[in-house]
């Protein structure tokens, strides 16, 4: 049995299992995209519940790890050369979990370096710009009476929306016939726009049919209907 009592993190939040990988994140769509890839893939783990509520995220133990105070952030106790390996920021994370099961991120060189290619168009782009979005249009940058602000997001978003939109016309996935990481980081995002933030008219999500036809695909797997409620809220 794997020790992991030389990690802090681990003493705010024990694990039951301390063989399985450990999981730290809230049902965000940065953190179902682990969530996700660990159903997938069917790795065994822990999940643990990170509340913004309580200022998990702010905590020393969970600072510990995830220095950013960003969730998700994984303790794997059967890492490289099988001791433990911590790890944050969700597109990293999801990197080592596709190469760790050999799936979801294709062995051919250049469609590996493809897919990591849009995994960073998310990380970089449609993450940043869809949450700017939510916080113009339902959190308190609602009240803003200057719209330059939040117009500036939409349109960006609009632009983001129309390059996922053209990648799949004639695709089941952002690589083909290939269902990735991509996918996974990335549709949580859109569902989250239109879901959520409450977003979609404004961004005219209608016009982007192709986005919204590999959305409802994506929300069909059943990994994927598992992985968006994990970790349970309390």
């Amino acid at each position: 049995m794997a020790d992991l009592s030389a990690f802090p993190i681990t003493g705010k939040w024990p694990a039951q299992h301390p063989d399985r990988i450990q999981l730290y994140s809230l049902s965000t769509p940065n953190g179902v995209k682990v969530s996700i890839m660990l159903e997938e893939a069917g790795l065994p783990y822990e999940p643990h519940l990170v509340s913004f509520d309580k200022q998990d995220q702010k905590s020393p133990e969970f600072l510990s790890l995830s220095p950013n105070n960003k969730i998700p952030a994984i303790l794997d106790p059967n890492g490289p050369g099988g001791k433990p390996l911590p790890l944050f920021e969700s597109g990293a994370i999801l990197i080592y979990l596709a190469e760790k099961s050999g799936q979801f991120l294709p062995k051919d060189p250049a469609r590996r370096y493809e897919t990591i290619q849009w995994l960073m168009f998310q990380m970089g782009g449609i993450g940043p710009m869809f949450g700017q979005v939510g916080f113009f249009n339902k959190f308190a940058g609602k009240n803003y009476e200057d719209k330059r602000p939040r117009d500036r997001y939409v349109d960006e978003s609009k632009r983001l929306l129309n390059v996922l939109e053209q990648r799949l016309q004639g695709r089941a996935w952002i690589m083909g016939d290939d269902y990735t990481i991509a996918d996974m980081a990335t549709f949580p995002w859109v569902r989250n726009l239109g879901g959520f933030y409450e977003a979609g008219e404004l961004v005219g999500i209608a016009n982007f049919p192709n986005v919204g036809r590999v959305l409802e695909s994506f929300l069909a797997r059943p990994a994927v209907v598992r992985g968006l409620h994990i970790p349970e809220r309390g």
